[in-house]
């Protein structure tokens, strides 16, 4: 039994590092409130994001592709990875170009794309979610349920179905709203994983500086 259970320790681990770039099954598409973000670190990291001249709301958080269950990391791909030239360039929905390269080392080396590629493909399915404008509209920090966030996507996208959108939540804020999409783009349901809603009554929503 000893011998049983160190394999499984020490097989387990290994095998799930095992994936290959290209073999997954959708994407998701995660999308974060940035004043949330540097409400809760990116201020006290001096993060340029949460810089006063810039007016981020929803950015791209990444496109991660998802297996039906579970999804891979950190690949092993031949490809070249991306230039600061192109990290730089994301920054505009990304909020920086160290976030794009991480995206890309975690999530986009599982793509089977070449980073150009990948990081287009990010910038089309970030271009293709209509995000709610009445967001940007608040004045003041306001409490509000998970919910409502997940209704106003849904008002804002007729296609998208309630479950093909999750609302995550930390430390009590709003975090990220996250959007299943086939390997074309196209609105998908999600995988039983995802559709993890955050149940929060009253969680805090900053507004834009």
């Amino acid at each position: 039994m000893r011998s049983l259970l160190f394999w499984l320790l020490t097989a387990l681990p290994l095998a799930a590092q095992d994936h290959r770039a290209g073999e997954f099954d959708y994407y998701v598409l995660s999308l974060s409130w940035s004043p949330n973000w540097c409400a809760l670190e990116g201020d006290a990291r001096g993060s340029e994001q949460c810089e006063a001249r810039h007016d981020h709301g929803w950015i791209l958080h990444g496109l991660w592709p998802q297996y039906e269950r579970g999804y891979p990391e950190y690949c092993r791909t031949s490809v070249r990875a991306p230039s600061r030239r192109m990290t730089a360039e994301m920054s505009d929905i990304m909020g920086t170009s160290g976030l794009a390269w991480h995206q890309w080392k975690k999530h986009g080396t599982c793509s089977g794309l070449e980073a150009a590629d990948y990081y287009t493909l990010s910038r089309d399915a970030y271009g293709r979610i209509t995000r709610p404008p009445v967001f940007r509209q608040l004045d003041k920090v306001v409490r509000l349920p998970a919910s409502v966030v997940e209704e106003a996507f849904l008002e804002a996208n007729p296609d998208l179905s309630a479950k093909g959108i999750t609302i995550t939540c930390r430390e009590g804020h709003i975090q990220e709203a996250r959007i299943c999409l086939t390997r074309d783009l196209e609105l998908r349901t999600c995988g039983a994983d995802v559709r993890r809603d955050c149940g929060a009554a009253n969680a805090l929503f900053t507004p834009i500086r």
